[in-house]
């Protein structure tokens, strides 16, 4: 139920996030959702891939620091609320959110939201009991 995100440690210069997707690039590796989050200093690139394994040893190769997270995909419906239910329900259960990245492969279908929480185990817990489609990351990986 877990998936493998990819946490790149990037200084903030120009040039520097095209030089994680040249690699990526060379490397037939496909990214299927990313997040970037930036300070005056560096950044945090957060990257879901088809292929962690080879992205994670590909990068290391070329000096980039690579961290791996544990994240959770999680199905939510893609209309005015879907989310506000979803928030409440694990906000109930005092489960944290620390960050979330979305993405929608179809407008009016679900979306695609990429959690991190500070109780993982309890978090997927409370979204099977509620009959939340949680995404495999055998699936987010070849979306």
């Amino acid at each position: 139920m877990k998936v493998n995100q990819l946490s790149i440690f990037l200084e903030n210069r120009a040039g520097r996030l095209a030089e994680v997707t040249k690699i990526l690039s060379e490397n037939q590796i496909n990214i299927r959702a990313l997040s970037l989050a930036d300070t005056s200093d560096f950044g945090i690139l957060r990257l879901i891939v088809s292929d962690f394994e080879k992205a994670m040893q590909v990068l290391k190769d070329k000096g980039f620091t690579v961290g791996k997270t544990n994240v959770v995909a999680v199905e939510v419906s893609d209309k005015p609320g879907g989310l506000h239910s979803l928030l409440e329900m694990l906000g109930k259960e005092n489960v944290n959110v620390e960050y979330m990245y979305a993405f929608v492969q179809q407008s009016g279908k679900n979306a695609i939201i990429i959690f991190r929480f500070d109780r993982t185990d309890q978090a997927i817990e409370i979204l099977q009991k509620n009959d939340i489609r949680i995404v495999s990351g055998k699936e987010l990986y070849g979306m």
